[in-house]
């Protein structure tokens, strides 16, 4: 059973989740909007956080970010828009997945049970890849960048860390999806595309240990 907390200023897409939640045995909260869901995040207890993006007094975004501050809880976000900055934003904020609305509430349970299974699956011992200035210590979840640390978003860093554990390996899309968003990812390329960019981003200038192979997938070299 799963303590879910459901942010979101609709009454009827609240009480949706929390039917399909409860069906299946879970424990819900509610929040009406960004400002109580990050203060009930701040005294932790959820497993994981069902998060809209359009809320008044405090967007999801800028709840997400407040909640960073003090919990790393894997964070769902919705959406009544499919755009990539929207994707891009709720990622960097340290989102774990999106949903874009209408949804099934079926499918959100699903997705719900594969961002924990993956947040708590075993990262490994004593792993740490160094090449140049690039630091990437698995078992810490620590990425440095001649020497300065660089925050990731859990997505990130499951992604970075599973082409690090299989470089200089030809990565199709489709594995990178399976392995990394698990069998039961209902998304699309997208998101795999959007979360290769960021990683990118933030590995500056080694950027390019990244290969971009056409029409198959990815390597880490």
């Amino acid at each position: 059973m799963y303590h879910i907390l459901v942010a979101d200023d609709e009454v009827m897409i609240r009480k949706l989740i929390r039917k399909y939640a409860e069906f299946e045995g879970h424990e819900v909260t509610e929040a009406s909007n960004g400002i109580e869901a990050a203060a009930l995040c701040r005294d932790g207890g959820f497993d994981v956080v069902i998060l809209d993006i359009m809320m008044p007094e405090l967007d999801g975004f800028s709840a997400l970010r407040e909640i960073r501050k003090s919990s790393d809880v894997p964070v769902i976000m919705l959406s009544a828009r499919g755009e990539e900055y929207d994707r891009i934003n709720g990622f960097e904020f340290g989102a774990d997945d999106y949903v874009v609305k209408p949804f099934s509430p079926k499918e959100l349970m699903l997705r719900v049970d594969a961002v924990l299974r993956r947040s708590r699956r075993d990262e490994g011992k004593n792993e740490v890849f160094d090449a140049d200035g690039l630091h990437i210590d698995l078992t810490a979840r620590l990425v440095t960048v001649d020497g300065e640390r660089v925050d990731l978003s859990p997505k990130e860093y499951d992604l970075l860390f599973y082409m690090v554990r299989n470089r200089n390996v030809a990565l199709t899309r489709e594995r990178l999806i399976t392995e990394v968003w698990g069998y039961d990812f209902y998304g699309d390329d997208r998101t795999l595309d959007t979360h290769v960019k960021l990683l990118r981003r933030s590995l500056g200038k080694y950027s390019d240990r990244i290969v971009t192979l056409r029409g198959v997938g990815y390597r880490f070299e």
